[in-house]
């Protein structure tokens, strides 16, 4: 048994059974994958994948318990570098933070940028995409943490730590009838046709129940994956939209007018998400408390070790 083998296996499992697809990400010959699993399973004396014909489409029973046991020790190994590196360079690395375009668009830009004057040494990656994607890719280890608001549920490999609420507002175009609306309903926003979020994105849920639990039906005509996309098409005039307050800047966005509507929505609560058993270096604790000030390093590390 070798660390490569373990690493293949995961791979492939990761790749949905793809033996090519785990091939082609792990840079190396299809032939070669197959030869080590099948020495592995030789050796454990142990069929860790089903198989119809040449193909894998699963994992056996055992194979299931095995492939528990890999994860821990892959992730253990990668623990033992990180720690290593910690003490070797305390001041230089990397951070990779998925998150939603909300986040990197509107709540990130000043945290990044007071983290780069404090660690000028550690180098940035943030990855964007969907809420589900964001904990897929924590999950996986390809990020440190994640940063959103929907699909951060604790899991079997994660934990979730609250950072902070916000809510909504409805964005118009100059002289819009709304505006007038004193105080402003959900009757008179549904109303009209709203561009808001994707389904699968920033607080939807909450857009959905406000109007459920008022027996409304709006008409959502365009749905897009972030605040820029839907105040553009508020612009043209396609209808009013819903969109997380933070991402409404008065002075930028002189071509649409806000209405506060924390009254009329729950609050959404952003979380930030981490693998469970993940090792973190200083400078992520420090990233983490930059974000979330009452998130230091103490409250992390006592959430970390009540998890385990």
């Amino acid at each position: 048994m070798n660390i490569q083998q373990l690493r293949y296996i995961r791979e492939v499992v990761h790749c949905d059974f793809n033996i090519s697809n785990a091939a082609r990400r792990l840079h190396t010959a299809q032939p070669g994958i197959s030869t080590q699993i099948r020495l592995l399973e030789e050796e454990l004396n142990v069929q860790i994948f089903e198989r119809k014909g040449k193909r894998l489409t699963g994992l056996t029973s055992p194979g299931t318990a095995v492939m528990a046991m890999i994860e821990r020790i892959l992730r253990d190994l990668e623990n033992i570098r990180q720690a290593s590196l910690e003490f070797s360079n305390e001041r230089g690395g990397t951070l990779s933070i998925a998150t939603t375009h909300t986040q990197a668009r509107y709540a990130l830009p000043p945290v990044v940028k007071r983290f780069s004057v404090q660690h000028p040494n550690v180098r940035l990656h943030i990855h964007q995409g969907n809420p589900a994607q964001v904990m897929e890719l924590v999950c996986s280890g390809t990020a440190d943490i994640a940063i959103a608001t929907e699909a951060l549920e604790p899991a079997d490999d994660l934990i979730t730590l609250p950072c902070y609420q916000w809510n909504r507002c409805v964005v118009t175009p100059p002289n819009h009838p709304l505006l007038s609306e004193s105080p402003l309903t959900l009757e008179a926003i549904a109303r009209h046709p709203i561009v808001t979020y994707d389904f699968a994105f920033t607080g939807r849920s909450k857009i959905n129940k406000a109007f459920e639990e008022r027996h409304l039906t709006p008409h959502f005509v365009i749905t897009a994956l972030d605040a820029d996309v839907i105040k553009t098409y508020v612009e043209l005039g396609m209808g009013i939209g819903l969109v997380a307050k933070m991402a409404f800047d008065a002075a930028r966005d002189v071509n649409v007018r806000a209405i506060d509507a924390e009254h009329l929505f729950e609050p959404s609560t952003t979380r930030i998400g981490i693998r469970r058993g993940n090792y973190l270096r200083g400078y992520i604790y420090a990233f983490i408390e930059l974000f979330a000030p009452h998130l230091t390093r103490k409250v992390v590390e006592a959430a970390l070790n009540k998890e385990r």
